[in-house]
C-alpha cells in the first residue's frame, strides 16, 4: 500500500475511534445498550446487618465478613428488564448449599446518557440487591458494585440480628459483566 493511503486510512480510522468515544461520552447510552446476554463475576465480602434507622446507617459488623465469589448469566432486554441465573460459594462453599445455578431472578435496569445506571435484581428467595453500574467499551462491558442488599435471614452479629421482614446487610462486592456471543447471531 502506498505511503499516502496508508496515511488517509491511520487519520480515518483516529477520527472513526475520537467519534465513537465522544460519542458515548456526549450520551451515547440507553436502555437499548444493553440487549442480550452478559457473564458475570462477582467477588467481595458480606460484613454484617445494617441499622437503617439512622442516617447514615451503621454497620453491625460480623466478627469475621463471609467471602462471597459468584458467576451469573444475565439476558437484557434493551428495554429495562432482565433474567439471570447464577451461582455463589461464601467461604469456600456452595452457597445455603446450592448445588446448581439459581435460575430465579429477575429484574428492572436503567442507563443513563453518561453510561452510568442502576440495577434492581429480585431473587425468589426474597432476597433484593440494588447495583450502580458503569457501561464500558461501547456498553461490551459492565462494571458494578451492590449498594443495598436486602435479605430475607442473616447470621446474627454480636448486637443484632434480622428481624421477621428480613434485613439489610453491609456489603463490599464489585461485579464484571461482558457481554457473550449471541448465539443465533454467531452461528
Amino acid at each position: 500500500m502506498n505511503p499516502y493511503r496508508l496515511g488517509i486510512l491511520l487519520a480515518t480510522s483516529a477520527v472513526i475511534s475520537v467519534c465513537t468515544q465522544v460519542s458515548y461520552a456526549a450520551g451515547g447510552c440507553s436502555a437499548s445498550s444493553l440487549k442480550g446476554a452478559y457473564s458475570f463475576s462477582a467477588h467481595g465480602e458480606l460484613l454484617g446487618i445494617l441499622d437503617t434507622t439512622v442516617s447514615p446507617p451503621a454497620l453491625h459488623p460480623l466478627s469475621t465478613p463471609i467471602v462471597l465469589d459468584g458467576v451469573a448469566l444475565q439476558n437484557f432486554d434493551g428495554a429495562g428488564s432482565f433474567t439471570r441465573t447464577d451461582f455463589l460459594n461464601t467461604n469456600g462453599s456452595p452457597r445455603n448449599g446450592q448445588t446448581t445455578f439459581n435460575p430465579d431472578q429477575h429484574g428492572t435496569y436503567t442507563v443513563n446518557a453518561d453510561c452510568t445506571g442502576t440495577m434492581h435484581i429480585m431473587y425468589d428467595s426474597g432476597a433484593i440487591l440494588d447495583l450502580q453500574m458503569v457501561l464500558a467499551d461501547g456498553a461490551q462491558t459492565i462494571k458494578a458494585i451492590i449498594s443495598a442488599e436486602h435479605v430475607p435471614s442473616f447470621p446474627p452479629t454480636s448486637d443484632r440480628q434480622c428481624g421477621s421482614d428480613g434485613c439489610f446487610i453491609g456489603v463490599q462486592v464489585s461485579l464484571d459483566g461482558k457481554k457473550t456471543r449471541d448465539r443465533d447471531r454467531d452461528h
